[in-house]
């Protein structure tokens, strides 16, 4: 959200317009989601929503963001091997529920919309891989994890097969299928 365009947001309003972006995503999908259909589900002029979103792409990305964010909770339990556990199991259900197939969708239109694929990347993925990294850095201050550990290839590591299966190959996983991922990759980056 670009909280510095125009007047400060009326919280209602604001709320009406991701609800209104957030249903349309959901009813018809990103490509024929419009801003008129946004301002006219909310009750809100054109021009408001412009006030406060640069495009389609930003305010359907906040939309989704702001219905999405509660599913995926930061695991703290004290273990790094249950965190990370915790927090792969919750991404990979909500990539298998409703709202996550939308994410899939989002991917698939930013292969042709520039703009699109910068909001699910700046506002979606790099938030959930700076939740992943800050496990392991916990992990490897608390000595669980190697003392040299490269942060950001054990997240490719350990989440890069979900989306793998999930986007190439149309694979459903489940439980077993990220408890197996999870300890076969820990077995790599656990200290000894």
């Amino acid at each position: 959200m670009n909280a510095k365009r125009g007047r400060p947001r009326n919280v209602e309003t604001e709320k009406a317009i991701l609800s209104a972006s957030y249903d349309l995503l959901l009813e018809c999908g990103f490509g024929t989601v419009t801003v008129e259909k946004i301002a006219e589900r909310a009750g809100v002029s054109k021009a408001t929503i412009y006030k406060w979103w640069p495009n389609k792409a930003a305010v359907v990305m906040d939309g989704f963001l702001s219905a999405a964010t509660a599913r995926l909770p930061v695991p703290d339990t004290g273990s790094v091997l249950q965190d990370i556990l915790d927090h792969v199991r919750n991404v990979t259900r909500f990539m298998l529920s409703p709202d996550g197939k939308i994410i899939k969708e989002l991917i698939g239109e930013g292969q042709f919309d520039s703009g699109l694929a910068e909001a699910y990347r700046t506002r979606y993925f790099q938030p959930r891989r700076l939740e992943a990294g800050q496990l392991l850095a916990r992990g490897v201050q608390r000595g669980e994890l190697k003392e040299d550990l490269n942060i950001e290839l054990s997240i490719d590591l350990i989440y890069g097969p979900i989306f793998y299966r999930l986007l190439v190959l149309g694979e459903h996983m489940d439980d077993v299928y990220v408890e197996h991922l999870v300890n076969y990759s820990f077995a790599g980056i656990r200290s000894k």
